[in-house]
């Protein structure tokens, strides 16, 4: 156990050096990454005032030593919602992707390993599920389950695993179920949870890894577009999308600031999600190697 625990340190810390030395884009939105985490996680150490504080005498300040990205329609520090706004982003970003990846993992991991008519069949549904237009599918979810943070979070991850992500996992499966230690495991009379557990999961971690990564930013992107459309969260949490839709869109000429740093947060936090998950993609797997970025 030791041992092992030695070596996944040791991996790591190559890993991170490999990024520093040929990734420098990669690194530096990395550390995007890493301070939007702590942003989230002490959102309410920074956030000067309540995000949900309505102060009716200071609507629509400008920007000012007191409220350093001014206040909303009804008097809110606009700072005090961007900074928690990242914590919702962030939170359903992570969520999502984690039941994405479980899903794609049960669904395209096991149909991938097991063949024969259980993969046509899955497959064929997963056919029919990525036919769907996206956002109309999200959209018609969402109006079945109704606006939340837990649904919006359910309808991202499941509707992404089921999709392109078991995809992914299935020809990851697919590629290496024939190597020897597949067929020394039936030879010997493993069962096919064993099989999965301790020789397909370790050996599909690279792909699952850079699944992860790149995907947070599209589900932070996707939860942003259906709060605008009004399908996504309620109006009392404090999200990027739904600030861009009410306040931003309703006062664009009296206040653009509104809608300024809501898009300029999504713009800077999907963007370096996204580099650092091409980063994390072309170290850990050799064939997609880029250039240098």
């Amino acid at each position: 156990m030791a041992k092992s625990a030695n070596a996944q340190r040791h991996w790591l810390v190559d890993l991170l050096v490999r990024l520093v030395k040929t990734k420098p884009l990669g690194t530096v939105c990395g550390v995007v990454v890493l301070a939007l985490i702590l942003v989230a996680v002490f959102a309410d150490v920074l956030a000067p005032y309540p995000y949900d504080e309505i102060r009716l005498m200071e609507i629509l300040e400008p920007p000012s030593a007191r409220h350093l990205l001014g206040t909303d329609n009804v008097g809110r520090d606009f700072l005090s919602r961007i900074i928690h706004g990242a914590r919702v982003s962030l939170l359903v970003g992570l969520a999502a992707t984690t039941i994405s990846v479980v899903v794609a993992v049960l669904v395209g991991g096991v149909t991938g390993f097991l063949g024969g008519k259980l993969d046509l069949v899955v497959q064929r549904f997963v056919d029919a599920w990525i036919a769907f237009p996206g956002l109309l599918l999200l959209l018609t979810l969402m109006s079945v389950l109704g606006r939340g943070v837990l649904q919006i979070i359910l309808v991202l991850g499941i509707s992404g695993g089921i999709g392109s992500g078991s995809r992914v996992v299935r020809s990851a499966v697919i590629g290496i179920k024939e190597n020897v230690y597949f067929e020394a495991g039936d030879a010997i009379g493993s069962t096919t949870w064993r099989m999965l557990t301790r020789h397909v999961l370790p050996n599909i971690a690279p792909p699952i890894i850079i699944v992860f990564s790149i995907s947070i930013g599209g589900y932070i992107l996707s939860a942003a577009a259906l709060s605008f459309l009004g399908f996504g969260l309620p109006p009392d949490v404090p999200d990027w999308g739904g600030m861009l839709s009410r306040e931003g869109r309703t006062y664009m000429e009296a206040a653009p600031r509104l809608a300024l740093w809501p898009g300029l947060s999504l713009t800077l936090v999907v963007y370096s999600l996204n580099m650092f998950g091409d980063a994390l993609r072309d170290l850990l797997d050799p064939r997609l190697r880029g250039s240098d970025r």
